[in-house]
């Protein structure tokens, strides 16, 4: 495992990246919830020639189906994404063969996936993707590690992430209580799952390289 030494260095291994051989490398970024994983997907896109972010929230299944299932209130773990979904549009960005794939966003005013929202050419060197689970190992998230060259895992201070989940939800329209209440039920449970898969990561992206990322 490796750790970079600022936002340059990660700059520099996404670009190698996306200069090797192959029609479309993809990156994967992963960590808590709260972790940064948007922040530094978006960044890496912005400054990697030829990258586009897919983020791996697009695939949260709507409030329409978290309810037929009963799992609304579980929204956001492993089991209320459409991974199926998440891994054949992993495998048609990898393969390059269409003139362009539209991804799914995830719209945080609205709470819900919006379908077609990403056009990702062919021309498209890097896909950056950022989600949870990328390195979990069940179910049938294996499938989406295989389908990503390198995974690197956001591991900010503790006190600093949830203290940045906690405000997230406040923003998006949760009350105070209700926001902490959540991370202490839901996010919570699933930062400790997502921990635990660490140790497969290609690099580690620590609070000191984090804090370099242009926001």
């Amino acid at each position: 495992m490796d750790h970079a030494a600022g936002f340059a260095d990660l700059v520099a291994r996404a670009t190698a990246l996306a200069a090797r051989g192959g029609p479309t490398a993809v990156l994967g970024i992963t960590g808590s919830p709260g972790a940064g994983k948007t922040t530094l997907a978006a960044a890496l896109a912005a400054a990697v020639d030829g990258a586009v972010h897919v983020p791996m929230d697009g695939f949260h299944l709507a409030d329409v189906a978290l309810d037929a299932l009963g799992r609304r209130d579980a929204k956001g773990a492993e089991d209320t994404f459409d991974v199926g979904g998440y891994i054949a549009l992993l495998r048609r960005l990898r393969a390059a063969a269409e003139d362009v794939v539209y991804a799914p966003a995830f719209e945080r005013d609205l709470e819900q996936p919006i379908a077609g929202a990403i056009a990702v050419p062919r021309g498209v060197r890097l896909v950056v993707t950022e989600g949870n689970y990328l390195l979990l190992q069940r179910g049938r998230w294996p499938e989406v590690a295989a389908l990503l060259d390198e995974v690197w895992f956001c591991a900010p201070d503790p006190e600093l992430r949830l203290h940045r989940l906690t405000a997230r939800h406040v923003a998006f329209g949760k009350p105070p209580e209700v926001a902490a209440a959540w991370v202490a039920a839901v996010d919570e449970p699933n930062a400790a799952l997502v921990e635990a898969t660490r140790a497969r990561a290609d690099l580690v992206v620590g609070p000191d390289v984090l804090a370099t990322i242009p926001r």
